[in-house]
């Protein structure tokens, strides 16, 4: 089977300020290292409020608020021109507040890690109730919560971390461990954000596409975090968490790890699964990065600018056998980086976009949208970092040019048609052209695409193992219309030898 369908897509934000305010890795490095510098003390002055996030153009790009055809029409800079008609959900997802995030953490919670002050806790249970995806099962697991004074002693003798909002403790994260710093709560709390991140959207996914929990047959989870103790660090898994937390009753699963490169890769795994048939479905999602809120603060506070890098980003992505029915995932012509192609953008740029359309004989404008790093540029130029959704279009316009596809003066009409203007929280893994999933499989669907081009790079330097890059890549497009074949199983064998042996007997007769 060269192709597999995509059948359903979610995402969705966690507004977080407080819990970036403490513990995004910036300002929680500056407070370790430094104590209350002029930076720490101005953070709290930029922050935003839910109705600011809310209200923010990218953010509802990304839970599909707004089409990205009308993004392209929302006046910049966008922080300075917010929507009056913005809404809690969209299409794909929503974006929650943090008291009721706090509160689906501690849903999420099966070692009794987290602790919710008790009055707090009974009003976010009456604002979770209200959500259409927490269902009442899912509700039950929200605790009755805790006395502060317990909460102030787990923080002030067994190293708990506070939990924040507007500006009061109203819970705590606790250790896991005596000893074993993979179990301290810092980590813990990385991981279950994370973790409760990605049931939100896989909540929204099976809510949207009417699809029965007790039929996701496996999950592969592509976060960046890594879960586990000290004799085994990143074990996980967080796949199998969240399933369990989601009803996902009949799935397995497993995790897949590759920095930004992750989710694509993550994407290629399952599909194979599904056209191999070893699996009827698989579910991709990934939650949230607490460590990378606030990273470019810095340079927002010093620029007066609200901290952007206040949401926590999730996804979900349902992938099925081709029906004939769905935008389809091809696997006949996928981009890899190979150790050998260089780490230059030219040679990672022609590994993961020329030679998959060599594979199929296309030309790049064959290609309708071209979606790889799709980080909100107001996020990353204050900081020096540039427009990187833009930079990747133009790298691919000029090696089209290279390719003698494109005239020079062409290349940002290129750009311009083929590129897309970033959306999405650097998380890390989160913009690397999976948030384009759902926007493309609509357009695709409404006959306004035919065919687009995901594309997910990584910086390997990061665990110091090794300064390769990481890439891969992947089409989607119109399914054919013919549902593709699928592998033979047992009972095909078994049916396909009585059919013989019943028109061996009709031809003795």
């Amino acid at each position: 089977m060269s192709s597999v369908g995509i059948k359903g897509y979610a995402y969705s934000l966690n507004h977080v300020p407080e819990m970036g305010l403490h513990y995004g890795n910036t300002p929680y490095v500056e407070r370790l290292t430094k104590g209350e510098t002029e930076f720490l003390s101005k953070l709290p002055e930029h922050l935003q409020q839910y109705e600011d996030a809310r209200d923010y153009a990218p953010n509802q790009a990304y839970i599909g608020g707004i089409t990205l055809d009308e993004y392209e029409t929302q006046p910049k800079p966008w922080y300075e021109n917010r929507m009056t008609d913005a809404g809690r959900y969209g299409r794909y997802g929503e974006i929650m507040p943090e008291d009721e995030f706090l509160g689906l953490m501690d849903i999420c919670d099966v070692f009794d890690i987290i602790w919710l002050e008790r009055s707090f806790a009974s009003v976010v249970r009456e604002k979770l109730a209200k959500d259409p995806v927490i269902t009442d099962k899912v509700l039950a697991r929200l605790e009755n919560g805790h006395d502060l004074d317990e909460i102030n002693v787990e923080i002030e003798k067994h190293r708990a971390l506070p939990l924040y909002f507007e500006n009061n403790v109203v819970g705590c994260v606790r250790s896991g461990h005596e000893v074993d710093e993979c179990l301290f709560p810092y980590v813990l709390l990385e991981n279950l954000a994370s973790k409760a991140s990605a049931v939100l959207s896989v909540l929204h996914l099976l809510k949207n596409f009417d699809v029965d929990p007790g039929e996701i047959d496996f999950v592969i989870e592509c976060s960046e975090e890594g879960a586990g103790d000290m004799n085994q660090r990143a074990g996980g898994n967080f796949a199998k968490a969240i399933a369990e937390i989601a009803g996902l009753v009949n799935s397995s699963g497993c995790d897949v790890r590759g920095f930004c490169a992750g989710p694509v890769n993550a994407m290629i795994a399952a599909a194979s699964q599904v056209a191999s048939g070893a699996r009827k479905n698989c579910l991709v999602v990934a939650g949230g990065a607490v460590p990378k809120l606030y990273m470019n603060a810095r340079d927002h506070v010093k620029k007066s600018m609200p901290a952007l890098e206040d949401c926590l980003g999730s996804f979900a992505v349902l992938l099925v056998e081709d029906s004939g029915d769905s935008p389809v995932m091809r696997l006949d012509a996928l981009g890899k980086h190979t150790v050998g192609a260089g780490a230059s953008p030219q040679a990672v740029t022609s590994a993961l976009v020329w030679d998959p359309l060599q594979k199929r004989g296309l030309t790049f404008n064959d290609v309708d949208k071209y979606a790889a790093e799709l980080h909100t540029p107001e996020i990353t130029l204050p900081a020096g970092a540039g427009d990187v959704p833009l930079a990747n279009s133009k790298m691919i316009a000029a090696l089209s040019v290279m390719k003698q596809q494109l005239e020079k003066k062409d290349m940002m009409d290129f750009v311009r048609e083929k590129g897309l203007t970033g959306f999405a929280h650097t998380q890390g893994h989160i913009p690397s052209g999976v948030p384009y999933i759902g926007h493309a499989c609509d357009a695709i669907r409404e006959g306004k695409l035919n065919r687009v081009m995901i594309i997910g790079k990584g910086s390997l330097f990061l665990a110091r193992l090794t300064n390769l890059s990481d890439g891969a890549s992947f089409f989607i497009e119109k399914s054919s219309g013919t549902p593709a074949v699928g592998a033979v199983t047992k009972d095909d064998v078994k049916r396909l030898i009585l059919e013989a042996l019943g028109d061996i007997k009709d031809s003795l007769q």
